[in-house]
């Protein structure tokens, strides 16, 4: 049965079951109370949720410290995997041809040295063998013979180092000897004095002939009038 009301007064009927309704209804991110429905936080409350939530920040940014140091380290890692492949491959490289030209290079060096040991022992055969002619012991019987064979033996030799001349240019180079490599030697240049007066006294050796000339022409126009 509807309750009955005291004349004159006027009760909305929605206001009074939308207020009952908002009482039951708990705030936005509080905890429900079971007991007082429509009680606000309490500024302890408030407290404890500011800390817990502060509290999730720094737990947050530690994690986002050590994610941070994870890709810095991640980052030199990869820098220096990079940096050993390309230092690998560049070495490689490098170490391969170095091998090739060494190779070739010793390769000419021993046949240079097996051909200037052959070379050395020729030139010292063929100083026994111009050594060897006595032409003292020649007599007229066999002059002839002899100086045919001392011409030869020197052909020979002259042969042996025209040839080794070719293989190896250090032996056409000139021999230096100490007077004549002195007397080559260029002239050193014109040194002038440091004194002032020396100077003055070859600057006017030098003009002489000019200040003459100069004189006899003034004498000269003094004269003419």
């Amino acid at each position: 049965m509807a309750a009955h009301h005291e004349t004159g007064e006027f009760v909305d009927s929605d206001f009074q079951s939308a207020r009952q309704a908002g009482y039951d209804t708990p705030a936005p991110g509080l905890p429900a109370s079971p007991s007082l429905p429509n009680r606000l936080p309490t500024r302890e409350e408030i407290e404890a949720m500011v800390s817990e939530k502060q509290i999730k920040l720094a737990e947050l940014k530690r994690a986002q410290e050590e994610l941070e140091r994870e890709r810095a380290s991640l980052e030199e890692m990869r820098r220096r995997q990079a940096e050993f492949q390309t230092g690998r491959e560049e070495m490689l490289q490098h170490l391969t041809r170095g091998i090739g030209l060494l190779d070739e290079a010793e390769l000419n060096a021993r046949r240079d040295a097996e051909q200037m040991a052959r070379t050395l022992g020729e030139f010292r055969q063929a100083v026994c063998k111009v050594q060897s002619i006595n032409e003292q012991g020649w007599t007229p019987d066999n002059y002839n013979v002899e100086l045919t064979r001392g011409l030869t033996t020197i052909e020979n030799a002259r042969m042996e180092w025209n040839s080794a001349r070719l293989k190896f240019p250090l032996l056409t180079a000139a021999p230096h000897s100490g007077p004549d490599a002195a007397s080559s030697k260029p002239a050193a240049p014109f040194a002038l004095p440091a004194d002032l007066f020396q100077l003055c006294k070859i600057g006017l050796a030098l003009t002489w002939p000019l200040v003459l000339l100069g004189g006899c022409i003034f004498l000269a126009l003094l004269l003419r009038r």
